[in-house]
């Protein structure tokens, strides 16, 4: 089943914030724990 543009976009909206979060963490060790967080939720949403 293939996503619709808006879905599509909504998907691109999340993975944006959350990178612009990361992009403004001062600390280096959260910065690297949320980057590996977010590295893996797009593996595992390109394994579904």
């Amino acid at each position: 089943m293939g996503q619709t543009d808006i879905q599509f976009k909504a998907f691109i909206r999340f993975v944006l914030d959350a990178l612009k979060e990361v992009n403004e963490e001062k600390n280096e060790e959260k910065r690297s724990e949320k980057m590996k967080k977010i590295l893996e939720n797009l593996q595992k949403t390109l394994e579904d």
